[in-house]
């Protein structure tokens, strides 16, 4: 992970088969408006695909209204953004 970008755990999630953690990182180079995506990291870490990200698609006022809008989506949101990050 580059060093400009912070994260936090937002949720653990299934999908087909493979439990994913999904995370909040933040654009530090960008402090106004605070700018945030997810990434999703697959609990098989061995696998060269374990790990996708959308594209920065928070964007808040504040770092802190960043993690607060991730954490606004349910399951069925988060599953969906997975789906569409992955090949």
């Amino acid at each position: 992970m580059p060093s400009n970008v912070q994260e936090q755990h937002l949720a653990t999630i299934s999908h087909e088969g493979r439990f994913w953690d999904v995370y909040v990182e933040l654009d530090e180079q960008r402090t106004s408006p605070a700018r945030g995506r997810l990434r999703f990291t697959a609990a098989d870490q061995g696998r060269a695909d374990s790990s996708v990200r959308t594209g920065f698609i928070l964007i808040e006022a504040s770092p802190e209204a960043v993690y607060g809008r991730a954490r606004e989506f349910n399951t069925y949101q988060l599953t969906a953004l997975l789906r569409s990050c992955l090949p």
